[in-house]
């Protein structure tokens, strides 16, 4: 699976990550709907943590079709809350 996080360098996931990535995403939409802002600030910044440690960049000037846009790490609440479906940011 290729990853962008906005603002940034694409990344490859290997599909054995997707269970872990889905917890915290998980985490991440709960934040979101309590509206908490610390603890959306604390699940945003371990999601995004965890795909930058996980992840594999690309090349650098390879481009290809991301299968997953995820926000910047200073996107609001709101802008996140407002990205989320019923399957949160990450499908599966």
């Amino acid at each position: 699976m290729i990853v962008r996080i906005l603002g940034e360098d694409q990344r490859r996931i290997s599909d054995d990550s997707v269970d872990e990535l889905n917890r915290l995403d998980l985490e991440l939409e709960d934040a979101c709907s309590s509206g908490e802002h610390d603890a959306f600030a604390a699940a945003l910044t371990s999601l995004l943590d965890r795909i930058r440690e996980i992840g594999t960049p690309l090349a650098k000037g390879q481009v290809v079709p991301s299968d997953l846009v995820l926000p910047s790490a200073d996107a609001s609440l709101a802008e996140v809350s407002a990205l989320l479906t019923e399957e949160g940011l990450i499908p599966g």
